[in-house]
C-alpha cells in the first residue's frame, strides 16, 4: 500500500472548486477507507457524490476517482513521495509483505492522516463509514457457477388465431393471451389463466408481493407470451446509458421512424431529390413532426427536468434520473402497449401528479403495475388482480376494485356453501337408498345431478402480512436534535441554512419535498453521516438509529437464502432464533429458504427490515420504505410503525403512509424546513397549485 498525499492530489484535480470543509472530509474517508478499495469504482462510491457538487462531469469525476485507486494501489518499492508519513504504531514489515492488504485494526494506525485543528470532521462516522464499505463488499458476491432462474411461458393457440396472424388478417389491437401457465424457477406464477387488454384501457396490476407481476410484464414484451405482431410494445424497465447525448436528444432519438424521416429530408435535400423530399414533407407532416421538440420538453419538464437540464447530457444524471428518461422516451414514442413497472418509484410526487393527469389522457393500451393506491385510483380505468395463481379482471378504478372484491368474493362464499349444502343434502339421499331397489332409479337421477353441479371452489384467504418492529428502551430527553445547523459542499451555494430539528421517541416526522431539496441530506445529518458546516447535532449517547434505504436492499447477497443472510451477519444463535425474526416481516416457511435472486422486489425489502430491527434501534430513519411493497405490505408497515415504541422519521412519495403514521409533516424548501400544518394533504394542494 502507497502513501498518498490525499489533500494534495484532490487539490489539484479539483483546484479552486473544493472548499477545506469538504476537502478535509474527503481526505478522512479515504484515509479511513484506503484499504478497503478494490476498484476505483469502490473510491467513486465512497466520495463520487462530494466530488460532483464541485464538478458535475460525472466522466471527469469516475477518471479522478481511478487515477487515485491507481496511486494507492502502486508497488511501494517503485515509488518514491517526499511526504514522509511518521507511524503511530510499529508494524511487522515481515508480516505486511506476506499480504498485500492489511487488517482494519491496522490500517486505522499505518497512514493516519492529521486533520487540521478547527475542522468539525466526525472520526467515529468516517470509521463507521469504512467498515460499512467493507460489510458491503462481504455482501455483494455472484456466484456464478449457478445461473440466474429464467422465465418459462406457454400459452393455448387457436389454429384461426394463427392462421389469421399469419395471413396478415389480423388488424386488431386488442390483445388476448389465453389459457397460459407461467412459471419462474421452479415457482409456478400463473396456471391456465388468460389476459384481455382492449385497446384504449388503462389496466392497473395488482397482487401479493412475489405473485408475479413483473415476470408477466417481461414475458409480453419480451414475446414469450404470444400477441399479434403488429401491435408495438414497450416496457420501461432499464435506466438510459449515461453517455454524451443530451437529455432532449435522447427522447427525440427514440422515435426511430421521425429519426429515420429527419436523415432521408438532409440527404435528399443535398441530393436536390425533390420528389422523394416530397413525400418525406408529406408523411413528417403526417406525424406532427415540427411539434416533436416541444412535446419531448413538455413530457421532460412533467418529470422534473429543469429546461437547464435537458440541454444536459445523460452521462450527467445519477441512475434514478436517467430512469426517468426511460420513462420520458416510453411516454413520447406512444407504443400500442405501454408497460410499466411501478413506474412511481423513481418520482417525487410533484412528478406523480403531473403523470397521473398525463396517463389519464393516455390514448393507446396502459397495463401498469402499482401499489400506489391513490395513482392507481386516478390513473387506471380497470384492474387485474393476480391472486391464487389466476387473473381476475374488474371493471373501474382501485377505489371500486375494493369494493368490487369484496362483494365478489362474499358472494363466492356463499354460492360454495350453499352448493355444499345442497351436495351434502343430496349425498345424504345416495346413502340412505343406495341398496334399496325400489329407489335404485331415484339414486342415479341424484347421482347425475351431482356430476352436472358446476364445482364450486371456497375463498381462498390469504395469510395476513406481518411487519413487527420490536420494542426498545426508553431514554430520557432530549434525544435527537439539530440546532441552527448550516450545511454546504460549497460555501457559496448551501444545502441548508438554519435548520432546527428536534426529535424524540413519540416522533412520527415525514420529510416531503421535491427531488434535490436536500431530503436525504436531512437524513444522513441526523444520522451523523454527515456532520454540520455550522450549528450543531445532538443525539443522545445510547441512541441507536436504524437506517434504510433501497440501497440497503440493492446490496444485499442474492447468492444465499435469508435464513443464511441473518445468520451470517448475526452467528452462533440457535436455528429457532433466525425464524423468529424473520417470522415477524413475514418471511416464514419455504420462503426463508429460497434464494434471494428468486424473491421479488417486496420480499427483499422485508428481509431488509428484518436486518434493520436487528440492530435493536431507538429511532427509525426510512428512505422510500414503501418501493416495491405491495399494498398489504404498506398496511402492515404502517401498523408497525404506530405500534413501534421508538421514533420514526420517514421520506416517502407515498402518501397513504404518511396520512397513516405521521404526525408531523417537514417541507424542504428553500435551504429550509418548515412545518405543514394540513399534513400531506396541504403539500399536494401545493404542487397541484404549482401545476396549473
Amino acid at each position: 500500500m502507497v502513501c498518498v498525499d490525499f489533500t494534495a492530489v484532490v487539490k489539484n484535480g479539483f483546484a479552486g472548486d473544493i472548499d477545506d470543509e469538504i476537502l478535509s472530509y474527503i481526505v478522512n474517508v479515504l484515509s479511513s477507507s484506503q484499504e478497503d478499495f478494490s476498484t476505483g469504482e469502490d473510491v467513486f462510491e465512497a466520495i463520487g457524490d462530494l466530488l460532483m457538487e464541485c464538478d458535475s462531469n460525472e466522466v471527469k469525476v469516475k477518471k479522478f476517482c481511478e487515477s487515485l485507486f491507481k496511486q494507492m494501489k502502486k508497488d511501494p518499492e517503485n515509488t518514491r513521495s517526499n511526504n514522509v508519513k511518521l507511524l503511530d504504531a510499529p508494524v511487522s514489515i515481515g508480516e505486511s509483505t506476506t499480504d498485500n492488504t492489511f487488517e482494519s485494526a491496522n490500517s486505522a494506525s499505518f497512514w493516519a492522516a492529521k486533520p487540521h485543528e478547527n475542522t468539525m470532521i466526525d472520526f467515529e462516522a468516517n470509521e463507521a463509514l469504512a467498515n460499512s464499505k467493507k460489510d458491503r463488499k462481504k455482501e455483494v458476491t455472484n456466484d456464478t457457477s449457478k445461473p440466474p432462474p429464467e422465465a418459462v411461458a406457454s400459452q393455448s393457440i387457436s389454429k384461426k388465431d394463427l392462421k389469421s396472424e399469419n395471413d396478415g388478417r389480423n388488424l386488431t389491437k386488442d390483445i388476448h393471451i389465453e389459457d397460459f401457465d407461467l412459471s419462474f424457477g421452479e415457482n409456478i406464477l400463473f396456471i391456465n389463466t388468460s389476459l384481455h387488454l382492449n385497446y384504449g384501457r388503462r389496466y392497473g396490476f395488482v397482487g401479493r408481493n412475489g405473485i408475479g407481476k413483473s415476470t408477466l410484464l417481461k414475458a409480453i414484451a419480451n414475446k414469450s407470451l404470444m400477441i399479434p405482431s403488429h401491435i408495438s410494445v414497450l416496457i420501461v424497465e432499464q435506466e438510459v446509458h449515461g453517455d454524451d447525448t443530451l437529455i432532449i436528444d435522447s427522447v427525440l432519438e427514440s422515435d426511430k421512424v421521425l429519426t429515420d424521416l429527419r436523415k432521408k429530408e438532409k440527404k435528399y435535400t443535398e441530393d436536390g431529390n425533390s420528389t422523394a423530399l416530397a413525400e418525406v414533407f408529406n408523411q413528417l407532416e403526417l406525424m406532427d413532426a415540427d411539434s416533436a421538440p416541444s412535446r419531448a420538453a413538455e413530457i421532460l419538464a412533467g418529470l422534473g427536468f429543469t429546461p437547464q437540464d435537458q440541454k444536459r447530457t445523460t452521462k450527467e444524471f445519477s441512475g434514478g434520473w436517467r430512469m426517468r428518461v426511460a420513462l420520458a422516451r416510453a411516454l413520447f414514442m406512444k407504443p400500442d402497449l405501454l408497460l410499466l413497472d411501478e413506474p412511481t418509484n423513481m418520482l417525487d410526487l410533484a412528478a406523480i401528479i403531473w403523470l397521473e393527469e398525463y396517463l389519464q389522457k393516455w390514448a393507446s393500451t396502459l397495463f401498469f403495475v402499482s401499489h400506489d393506491r391513490r395513482f392507481l385510483s386516478q390513473v387506471a380505468s380497470d384492474i387485474v388482480y393476480a391472486y391464487n395463481r389466476e387473473l381476475e379482471l374488474y371493471k373501474g378504478n382501485f377505489d371500486q376494485f375494493e369494493s368490487t372484491k369484496s362483494e365478489r368474493m362474499k358472494n363466492q362464499q356463499r354460492q360454495y356453501e350453499a352448493q355444499q349444502q345442497y351436495r351434502e343434502h343430496i349425498q345424504t339421499f345416495i346413502d340412505r337408498f343406495r341398496y334399496n331397489a325400489n329407489r335404485a332409479s331415484q339414486v342415479q337421477s341424484k347421482l347425475k345431478l351431482l356430476e352436472k353441479l358446476p364445482e364450486l371452489k371456497a375463498v381462498d384467504e390469504e395469510a395476513e402480512v406481518v411487519i413487527r418492529f420490536d420494542g426498545c428502551e426508553k431514554l430520557p430527553a432530549p434525544i435527537l436534535y439539530l440546532s441552527e445547523v448550516s450545511f454546504w459542499y460549497n460555501k457559496d451555494n448551501p444545502n441548508f441554512v438554519n435548520v432546527d430539528v428536534n426529535a424524540n421517541l413519540e416522533s412520527r416526522i415525514a420529510f416531503v419535498g421535491r427531488n434535490g431539496a436536500g431530503k436525504t441530506t436531512l437524513l444522513k445529518l441526523l444520522t451523523g453521516d454527515l456532520n454540520p458546516s455550522k450549528g450543531f447535532r445532538h443525539a443522545h449517547k445510547n441512541l441507536k438509529i436504524a437506517y434504510f434505504t433501497q440501497h440497503h436492499v440493492d446490496q444485499l447477497e442474492l447468492n444465499v437464502c435469508p435464513m443464511e443472510l441473518i445468520a451470517k451477519r448475526y452467528p452462533g444463535k440457535k436455528e429457532e432464533f433466525y425464524r423468529s425474526c424473520l417470522g415477524k416481516f413475514g418471511v416464514s416457511g419455504n420462503l426463508a429458504l429460497r434464494q434471494l435472486n428468486t424473491l421479488s422486489g417486496g420480499q427483499k425489502s422485508r428481509v431488509a427490515f428484518v436486518l434493520l430491527n436487528m440492530q435493536a434501534p431507538h429511532f427509525l430513519i426510512l428512505d422510500e420504505p414503501t418501493n416495491h411493497l405491495d399494498m398489504e405490505t404498506i398496511e402492515a408497515l404502517a401498523d408497525a410503525i404506530n405500534n413501534y415504541s421508538g421514533g420514526v422519521i420517514v421520506v416517502s412519495h407515498d402518501e397513504y403512509l404518511i396520512k397513516k403514521t405521521c404526525k408531523e409533516v417537514w417541507l424542504c424548501k428553500d435551504k429550509g424546513v418548515q412545518i405543514l400544518e394540513g399534513g400531506i394533504t396541504e403539500y399536494r394542494k401545493l404542487l397541484e397549485a404549482e401545476l396549473i
